[in-house]
This record gives C-alpha cells, structure tokens and sequence, in this order.
C-alpha cells in the first residue's frame, strides 16, 4: 500500500509547537501535513490524514474553496471569524480560521483553526487551579481539625446509647453514622491534598482495570451490566497500580452514581497511536494505551462539563466533587491525559497513557 507523502515539509519545532490545530492543503485540497494539536482535534494521526480531502475530514461551515481561492489569488492571508467547525464526530466548535498561502509555494495553503473560547477557557482554567489549590489547602487544614472533635463526639454518642432507649438510640445511631459520614468525606479531602509521588513501574492496564471491575460488581455498581471490550495485545504502561485501580474505580463508580436505575457500562481498552501531548517545559510524548469508561446514563449537566475535572465541581447532590478532581490528578502524575465527551444516552471518560519506557522492566 502507497501512503501519501507530502513533498513539502513544515520546519518540525515550529509546526509542533503550534497550540492551535494546523493543515497544509495541496493545490488539488488534499491534506499535505497536519500538526500534533490538528491530529488532536482530528482524532487521527498525521499518516492516517495525509492525502485526504481536507474538507471531508474538517467541516467548516463556510465556503472554504472560494475562502481559499481568494487567498490565493490575492496572496495574502484571508480570516473567517466566528464559524462552527466539527469533525462530523463531535458537536461543532465556534472557531475563527485562517486561511494563509505559502511564500514558497502560494498553491500551498496554511489552515489555521482557532476555537473562540481557547484564551477564556485557559484564562478561567488558570483561575480555578490557583483557587482550587488555595480551597484544598484550607479544606486540608480544616479535615486535621475537625476529625479530633468529630471522634468525640461519635464516641460519647456510642456511650449514652449503651443505656438509651430504643426511640433514643435511633437518635445516637444517627450520630454516629453522620459523624463518620463526615470523617470519610474529610479523609476524602485529605487523600486529595496527598502529594506523594506514584511509585511507577511496568504495569499491564488490564489488571488494574479487572480489580476495579471486581471491586465495584460486588458493591456501588452491582445493578449495573459491566461489558469487557479489550486489546489484549496493549503492551505495559509506567504507573503506579494502586493509583491506576483508584482511578478505574472512581471512573466506574461515577458511571454508576449517573444511572438513574440499570443500566450498562463498557469497558474499552485500544491502541491508538494519534494523541502526543507536549507540555510547556517541553517534555511529553505520545500516549497511545487509551481506556475508555463508557456509560449509557443521562450525562453530565452541560453547565458544569467544561469544569467536571475541578475540585469542588459536582452535578450530584451532596457530591463533594473531588472524586474526578482526584482522578485528573493522578493521571497528570502519570504524564498521560484525561477527557470526557458526554450527550444524554453516552458518556464517555478517555484515559490516555504512556507505554512502559524499554529501560523499565516488563509487567507482571
């Protein structure tokens, strides 16, 4: 089979570095390059991408042949604002596009595509991770002194119901479960605010997938179908095992949680070699062995789906919201990457990892 090659390279630092999805489209509007934030956006690789008809693969609603004719025609750079872009497999995106000719070739065009919400969304991210931090840290230190009076006052309760009667121990039962209702809810808290580095090594995704499946068909998520559609082919990941089990089973108990009555949840593991992610001191890398937490509940209330990884966000009443905080968390530690996509009928939480470095010794 003969892949595309595109015979006009992009300087590979610059073209990586781009935050915002690019593509290069030949004179005939086939796709030449596209960089790692347009693979991102596209949910296929660079090799997977080449040589497709650009505007099969990215739907802009505007008429790109004539943007592009322009551009051109008059060799300069054209800008579309305030479009909706999809991919045909997501809601569409509000963006402003670019549409720029090459200096060296002007049959050669520079897509460029800018989501109206990027600066906000990172603006207002930044903002709540500083007031997260500062919010966890108090709530921190509140946790340490709460629990001491807490545990008095569930003990002195276990006393006056040793001669309590009947209609009163009701009373100080109710205490004592409310009291430690409350301690598991600070240790919650205090679990959140735990630094401690994963201690990582070669570990094979399944297993830690099957001891959460395990743990939550006897308890949280007995009413619920759990289906196992696995790659057993995915070779190991560098994590943490008990971190990763924390996070398969928070993922699962929240699927659970949504269900309004039974309901069924998926298990997914696959390869998928299109997501790299670079951070801003330059490392990273790609992160291919990818799970997905699927449920079929009536999804995430739209007010909140931007925010659903923030401490302290929670669409459930009585949540503390610290349950998926705690799991962006720890896949951050782990260098991988965390998102959820969610309409009524389909939730679907993407957990994206790195493959065990070959200095790293196999899995268990």
């Amino acid at each position: 089979m003969t892949h595309y090659r595109s015979p006009y390279p992009v300087p590979g630092v610059i073209w990586a570095s781009l935050p915002i999805p690019a593509l290069l489209i030949d004179e005939a509007g086939l796709i030449a390059e596209v960089n790692p934030a347009g693979e991102i956006f596209l949910n296929a690789s660079q090799r997977t991408l080449a040589g497709q008809p650009a505007f099969d693969r990215v739907l802009i609603d505007a008429p790109m042949e004539e943007a592009i004719a322009r551009a051109r025609a008059n060799h300069a750079a054209l800008f579309i604002n305030d479009v909706d872009v999809t991919t045909g497999e997501r809601p569409p995106v509000q963006c402003n596009v670019q549409i720029a000719p090459m200096h060296d070739n002007a049959e050669m065009v520079l897509l460029l595509i800018s989501p109206r919400d990027l600066a906000d969304r990172l603006g207002r991210a930044m903002q709540v991770k500083s007031a997260a931090k500062s919010a966890i840290g108090m709530a921190e230190m509140l946790a340490h002194e709460i629990k001491n009076p807490l545990a008095g006052i569930s003990g002195a309760a276990q006393l006056i119901s040793m001669n309590a009667s009947a209609e009163d121990r009701e009373l100080t039962d109710l205490i004592v479960e409310e009291t430690r209702r409350i301690v598991k809810l600070l240790e919650q808290v205090e679990q959140f605010g735990n630094l401690r580095a994963p201690e990582r090594r070669a570990v094979n995704i399944h297993d830690a997938l099957d001891r959460a499946r395990r743990s939550a068909v006897v308890g949280f998520a007995a009413h619920m179908t759990i289906i196992e559609d696995y790659d057993p082919s995915l070779p190991p990941t560098f994590a943490d095992s008990d971190q990763l089990m924390q996070v398969f089973l928070n993922l699962i108990k929240n699927a659970a949680e949504a269900a309004r009555g039974p309901g069924t949840i998926r298990l997914r593991s696959f390869y998928d070699q299109s997501l790299r992610l670079r951070r801003k001191d330059g490392t990273g890398g790609r992160l291919p062995l990818t799970v997905e937490i699927i449920d079929d509940g009536p999804g995430l209330p739209p007010e909140i789906a931007a925010d659903v990884f923030e401490p302290f966000v929670s669409g459930r009443e009585n949540g503390t919201g610290l349950g998926l905080a705690l799991v962006s968390k720890i896949i951050s530690d782990h260098e991988g990457w965390i998102s959820v996509d969610s309409v009524p009928g389909r939730t679907v939480f993407r957990v994206s990892l790195p493959v065990v470095p070959k200095d790293k010794k196999e899995a268990r």
